[in-house]
């Protein structure tokens, strides 16, 4: 194993406050950081586990509008529920804290106003979207509008989620203030920015030179290839009334950016903890700092928070970030919109005391180097055909032989054969195996090699056939459960960061306490004559009708969508017959059709509309229709949209699609062919 420090902090992405928590979340962030933290703490190590909720920013407001509530009602209940949730699935946290809290406000304040004081931010006035009616400046989400991409015309200000493209604003074509539905004006207001560009040369000397070998490759990808394209300055601060307020004269209606406050909340939380000693685990610089997190947090961990942390001087900088890729449920991408995922708290009630099962499998299934994909047939197959059959099977033929042959107490070993010594050497190499692997942060081939002990335990039982021995050697046997029991054992240390139930339940199975990380692979760990409790099973055999159950749940889930998305959208405001006439609708005939290098969604079309040149249309459409099969096909064009630059071409019209509930695109067409140029009346 390598050397290890003396002290840690671990931190767990914030989860935030705005829905539960789901299976992606736990395989991508928690769960990894939680057996890292039990392994540390095995190896008698100073470590702090910091976590929790991220509960500002203009999400919860729209929530909460939505419902009928505050803001502060929304994160009241998702906290609870967050927090009950981590405990309940054994998540070792030290705390669990909130952005909400007065602590934060503190810590956050103050280390902008050092920040401000010390002028590390610049000033700058932009034009943003007002809402005079609503008498407030607009977040990007509470603006929505027509994709200039695709013409979906419910685009938010910041991306358009039908065609996936990312839009400022004022990109939006007819923007509407989500508070009062009006068209919102630009108005100029102030903020203050972090100059991440000054930074460029310390972030490409500490990341691309200085972690090119310890980072894993997504992380350090990601990373090289924001600071190649260049970094730029980033707001710290927005119009905002729900978040910690901008610690500084003129700030007044301004609130600290949920990207700059909620990382801070490591430190807030920590302080929150040890209100005495926290500053040993963010400035000693004997001190590593670990962040797990997701794919999607790379960067704000990576080269806004450490820049942050650069910035105020006072801080220790994050030694390793092993951030993970996505889970999918069932073959689909989990959307907590679509309510198409496996929720925490409702998997702790439909499946009592079986939390490790999922810590299992979600482990197993972790999308360390990809995404990875989570069904209820492999939840099935893995706790039956692995826990049942493989780890608890060892166990409890271990048990319960010792039971029926030596009265449950440990045998003595009489003489060791050569199986047995090589048996006890694999022991003995398992700790320092599983414990460098955790240490590179690499915990599903961890959990293999920690489930290849008791498939040697399994095998050796097998080989041996105690049995059957028992009828002619009885101290053959006692040595072969001898050597048995002492794999055992070691289980109970070894489990425990992965399964800690299991590990507590065998330790009491086995009358003995988990011991430190490197003695788990001692031969004389049970001493003969140790007397044994109960043989009891460490897992069950799941049943099909009770994963049934669940696959028919996101059966119901996605008819209940379907069903949603199939009812009409309500009508907008009437228009005049003047403004109807200004809509210049056209038939025109696809002359050539091809897709737009490095893009998923859009196809550039030539478009006959009846004049010497066609006209040159970027659509969004490209995974509904292959270019060649449009070639020939009459099409509904909106013919007096300004024109836009889409990807470097510019677009002269839009065409105009029928979608259907499930969202399959159909062309517009005349029941018969008509001259291109055609007005439709």
């Amino acid at each position: 194993m390598s050397s290890l420090p003396q002290r840690y902090t671990v931190t767990a992405a914030l989860p935030y406050a705005n829905g539960p928590v789901h299976i992606g979340h736990l395989a991508g962030v928690y769960l990894p950081a939680d057996i890292y933290v039990r392994y540390l703490r095995a190896q008698q190590r100073d470590v702090k586990f910091i976590c929790g909720s991220d509960e500002h920013g203009v999400p919860i407001t729209i929530r909460a509008q939505k419902e009928g509530s505050t803001p502060q009602q929304v994160v009241d209940k998702y906290h609870a529920i967050i927090r009950d949730s981590f405990r309940d699935f054994g998540v070792s946290f030290d705390i669990y804290s909130r952005t909400s809290s007065k602590t934060h406000a503190e810590v956050a304040s103050g280390f902008f106003r050092k920040l401000y004081k010390e002028g590390k931010f610049i000033e700058q006035t932009s034009e943003q979207y007002y809402d005079e009616k609503a008498d407030q400046f607009l977040a990007d989400r509470y603006i929505v509008g027509t994709c200039p991409n695709c013409g979906n015309e419910n685009a938010y200000g910041d991306q358009c989620e039908k065609c996936g493209t990312s839009l400022s604003p004022t990109e939006l074509i007819n923007p509407r203030s989500m508070l009062s539905g009006n068209h919102p004006v630009l108005r100029e207001t102030k903020h203050w920015y972090l100059p991440l560009d000054q930074y460029e040369p310390w972030l490409r000397e500490w990341i691309v030179e200085g972690h090119k070998q310890d980072w894993k490759a997504n992380v350090y990808g990601q990373c090289k290839s924001w600071i190649d394209q260049g970094l730029h300055p980033r707001a710290v601060t927005r119009d905002l009334d729900w978040g910690v307020p901008v610690p500084v004269a003129g700030a007044e209606g301004k609130v600290l950016y949920v990207w700059f406050d909620a990382p801070i909340g490591y430190i807030s939380a920590t302080k929150d903890l040890l209100p005495d000693t926290w500053e040993t685990y963010w400035k000693d610089p004997e001190t590593k700092l670990v962040h797990f997190i997701g794919k999607d947090n790379i960067v704000f961990h990576c080269i806004i928070f450490p820049t942050m942390l650069k910035a105020h001087g006072d801080y220790i900088l994050p030694d390793n970030v092993p951030a993970n890729e996505f889970l999918n449920l069932e073959g689909d991408k989990i959307s907590t919109s679509r309510n198409w995922a496996v929720w925490l708290h409702e998997y702790l009630q439909d499946f009592p005391g079986q939390a490790d099962v999922l810590r299992y499998v979600l482990c197993a299934n972790a999308p360390e180097t990809k995404d990875n994909d989570f069904t209820w047939k492999d939840f099935q197959a893995r706790n039956n055909n692995e826990l049942v059959a493989n780890l608890g099977n060892f166990v409890n033929r271990a048990v319960v032989l010792t039971h029926k042959f030596f009265e449950g107490k440990v045998p003595a070993a009489v003489g060791f054969t050569t199986e047995d010594e090589d048996v006890l050497r694999q022991l003995s190499e398992f700790p320092a195996r599983i414990g460098e692997l955790i240490d590179n942060y690499r915990f599903r081939d961890a959990l293999n090699e920690l489930m290849n002990l008791s498939r040697l335990g399994n095998k050796y039982l097998a080989d041996q056939e105690p049995w059957k021995l028992i009828k002619s050697d009885e101290a053959r046997t006692g040595t072969v459960l001898h050597v048995s029991l002492q794999l055992a054992a070691a289980l109970v240390t070894l489990l425990e960061p992965f399964l800690p139930e299991a590990a507590a339940r065998l330790g009491r199975m086995l009358n003995t306490e988990k011991g430190t990380w490197p003695q788990a692979g001692r031969p004389d760990a049970l001493p003969a004559g140790h007397q044994l409790s109960e043989a009891a099973l460490l897992f069950t055999k799941i049943e099909d009708a009770t994963v049934e159950a669940q696959v028919q749940k996101l059966l119901d889930t996605k008819k209940a969508n379907e069903l949603a998305a199939a009812v009409a959208a309500p009508a907008k405001d009437d228009v005049s017959f003047e403004q109807f006439q200004q809509m210049d609708l056209r038939i025109g005939t696809i002359v050539a059709a091809e897709k737009v290098a490095k893009t998923k969604k859009l196809l550039k079309l030539s478009v006959d509309l009846g004049f010497d040149e066609p006209r040159t249309i970027v659509s969004g459409i490209a995974e509904h229709f292959l270019p060649e099969a449009l070639i020939g096909q009459q099409v509904q064009v909106l013919l007096n949209l300004a024109p836009r630059e889409i990807k470097g071409i510019q677009s002269q019209g839009m065409l105009l699609m029928a979608e259907n509930a499930d969202g399959v695109l159909s062309l517009m067409q005349p029941s018969s062919p008509v001259r291109p140029g055609s007005g439709v009346a």
